[in-house]
Parts: C-alpha cells; sequence; structure tokens
C-alpha cells in the first residue's frame, strides 16, 4: 500500500501547481486523474490573467490580486525545473464596460470599431496555457511527486486519522484527500461549456493587446508556436460534459468579434486554424470551493473555479498549501468555504 502524505485527485492546472507547492515545502505528493494530465479546462483557456475584470465576482478580488502577485515566481520556478520558459503574451487588456465614462482609450487600437462599447486599458497579462501545460507537467515530472494518469479514484473512507483511496492502481492511504478534479468534482459544481476558435491574424492586422467586451474576447499570441494567431471565444453553455463544436456558434463568435475588428470577417486572410470546447467547472455563485467542509475532516477542496483556474493557479497553490501545513492562508478564505453549500459536506464516498 502507498501512503502519501496528501493525495490530489485531479491533475490540472489547479492539482499539478499545488502538488508542486506542498512538494516544495517537503510533502510527499501523489496526483490521480481519471485522464492523462493537463487534458482539458487546462488547455481549453485563453489564459488571460484577468484580475480586474468587471465582470468577476468582487469576493475574488483578494485571491486574484494575490495570484497576479505571484505569477512571474510561479513561471520562474516552472522554468527552473522544466528547462521551458513560458512568457507572457500581451501585457494590457482593452476592456468594454458600461461603467466606464468613454472610450478614448479605444483610439490607440486604430483597427478597432468601438460601436456602443465603452473601452479603458487594463494592465493585465496573458499567458498561453498550452505552453504552460507543457512546462508544468515537465516540472512536476522532475521531482518524486507521483503522477497516475488513467487512474480515477474509486471510492474514498474517510478516518479520524487518515483517508483510505481505493483506484484501478491500488489502495493508498493518505493523511488528506485534495479534490481538484474541475468539472468532474462533486456537487455543487457543474460543467459549463465554452467553445472557442483560433484565427490565423492577416498581415494587415497587428495585435499586440486582449480586446474583451462582456460577450466576447479576442486574444493575440505573439510569443511560440502560435504566434499570428488569434483566440476568439466563448460560449457559455450548460451542455453537460458535451464538447462537440458547432458551426453555428463559432459563426456567431466570429460575427461578434468582426464587429470589433472588422479585419477579422474576412475568411480568406483570416482563416480558422483551431476549434474546441472546454468545460468550466462552475459553481452557483461562480466562486471557487477552498478549504475543507469540516474543522475536522481530512477531506479538502481546491476546484469551482470557472472561467479563472489559469488566472487563480497560484494563489489557490499558496493558499492551499498553507491550509494543509497548519499555516494561517495569505487571504480569508471565508468567501470559498465549501460549508456555504450543504451538499458539499455529504459527498458519497
Amino acid at each position: 500500500m502507498h501512503h502519501p502524505d496528501i493525495c490530489i485527485a485531479g491533475a490540472g492546472i489547479i492539482g499539478l501547481s499545488l502538488a508542486l507547492e506542498l512538494h516544495h515545502r517537503g510533502a510527499r505528493v501523489t496526483i490521480l486523474d481519471r485522464d492523462a494530465a493537463l487534458t482539458h479546462a487546462s488547455i481549453a483557456a485563453a489564459g488571460m490573467l484577468a484580475a480586474h475584470d468587471p465582470e468577476n465576482p468582487s469576493p475574488l478580488k483578494p485571491l486574484s490580486e494575490l495570484s497576479v502577485s505571484l505569477y512571474p515566481k510561479f513561471l520562474s520556478t516552472i522554468e527552473s525545473l522544466s528547462g521551458l520558459a513560458v512568457p507572457f503574451q500581451t501585457s494590457k487588456t482593452l476592456q468594454s464596460h458600461s461603467s466606464y465614462p468613454d472610450s478614448s482609450d479605444a483610439t490607440l487600437v486604430p483597427t478597432l470599431t468601438p460601436g456602443n462599447h465603452r473601452f479603458a486599458f487594463l494592465e493585465e497579462h496573458s499567458i498561453d496555457p498550452r505552453q504552460l501545460a507543457a512546462a508544468l507537467l515537465a516540472a512536476v515530472r522532475n521531482t518524486p511527486i507521483q503522477l497516475l494518469e488513467q487512474t480515477p479514484l474509486l471510492h474514498f473512507t474517510e478516518t479520524s486519522h487518515c483517508i483510505r483511496i481505493e483506484t484501478s492502481y491500488g489502495t493508498l492511504e493518505t493523511k488528506r484527500l485534495v479534490i481538484t478534479s474541475g468539472a468532474w468534482s462533486p456537487a455543487p459544481v457543474l460543467p459549463r461549456k465554452g467553445q472557442m476558435l483560433t484565427v490565423a491574424l492577416p498581415p494587415t492586422l497587428s495585435l499586440r493587446e486582449v480586446i474583451r467586451t462582456p460577450e466576447i474576447y479576442i486574444v493575440p499570441r505573439t510569443q511560440g508556436p502560435r504566434t499570428g494567431h488569434a483566440l476568439i471565444g466563448a460560449t457559455v453553455e450548460d451542455a453537460g460534459f458535451d464538447t462537440t463544436t458547432h458551426p453555428a456558434d463559432l459563426a456567431r463568435l466570429r460575427a461578434l468579434a468582426a464587429e470589433l475588428l472588422p479585419a477579422l470577417a474576412d475568411e480568406t486572410h483570416c482563416p480558422i486554424v483551431d476549434q474546441w470546447a472546454g468545460l468550466r467547472p462552475a459553481t452557483p455563485d461562480a466562486l471557487p470551493i477552498l478549504g475543507q467542509p469540516s474543522p475536522s475532516s481530512n477531506l479538502v477542496f481546491a476546484t469551482g473555479h470557472y472561467r479563472n483556474g489559469i488566472l487563480l493557479a497560484p494563489a489557490t497553490a499558496l493558499v492551499l498549501a498553507q491550509l494543509l501545513s497548519g499555516e494561517n492562508p495569505s487571504i480569508n478564505l471565508a468567501p470559498f468555504s465549501p460549508d456555504r453549500f450543504p451538499t458539499t459536506g455529504h459527498i458519497a464516498q
């Protein structure tokens, strides 16, 4: 029987980031995943570190700002372990919101047609989640962390001193079990589908900023293998675990983007190069679930990050590692407590 100090169920960006932080603190860590690591929401995202998106719930702000402050060190640590750099793709976002007084900042993007939108620039970075996933996975593999892919958690039993976990790999006994399984986490987390596409930007369109409205975002890639491309997203659908893409939905996304940047309507010079759908882990209040369902529980949650998993990974890893180490977390976790949802504390085991 294997006896890690901490077992993490879910090998997405949240699970792997937490594993690295715990390993750094000296813990023996095992990660389980029902599929291959980093194959779902972690690589489906656009990669905006949107800490100041006005559409975000206000209780998310302290966790978001903490995470942004941690990002340079987070990327540096991953690079030192993996040998793979993850550059920032953009450093500014042109954000639309009805509360902004005017669109004077929009004139700084000459190709933009603002219409009725009121735009302002935000100091905000973006990364390519696929670059991050490759580097993060290599970093984990270069440590003693045990990563068990294609190994679903079948059943677990919690006692006063440990958790016994049954998997297809065998039985594990651990001090703590952390649920980081995203859209596959227990209720109240539910999958919320998002369809996206990538287009090759025409030579006439030089885009170095993210453009975002409440309905659409356009995220350029400026470094790495997808340089010269831009992501356009995303739908928000309650469609279960379906990840099918639909031409009509993608066409609508493209049309909304072309209202802002007319050059994106030219299918000859701006062809689609990729399309996909991801499953965001959503909660009823759009806030993540972080912590224990009860003070005496050895079960811990780090899930429900909805549209902000990439943004919140470093801060989630830090505050959960602090919690698991018996330290006071860097921010107040009360807004994210599992006990705000009655079902979270009564998981079928």
